[in-house]
């Protein structure tokens, strides 16, 4: 299950739409600004029904 998700890049303030993937449980995977290319460094947090709770994006040097 996918959900869309607005980020802002950590690097340059971009705000872009994503899909998080919250059917793997809790994760944490990198994905690249679609402005500035930068990796974002992606920790998402979702319940044991796969709900969304939480996404905080860092830096890759934080």
């Amino acid at each position: 299950m996918t959900e869309p998700v607005t980020v802002l890049c950590p690097y340059c303030g971009a705000s872009f739409e994503t899909m998080a993937d919250c059917s793997a449980g809790n994760q944490t995977y990198y994905e690249d600004c679609t402005l500035c290319c930068h990796p974002i460094l992606f920790h998402l947090k979702v319940d044991e029904n796969g709900k969304l709770l939480h996404l905080e994006t860092l830096r890759d040097d934080e």
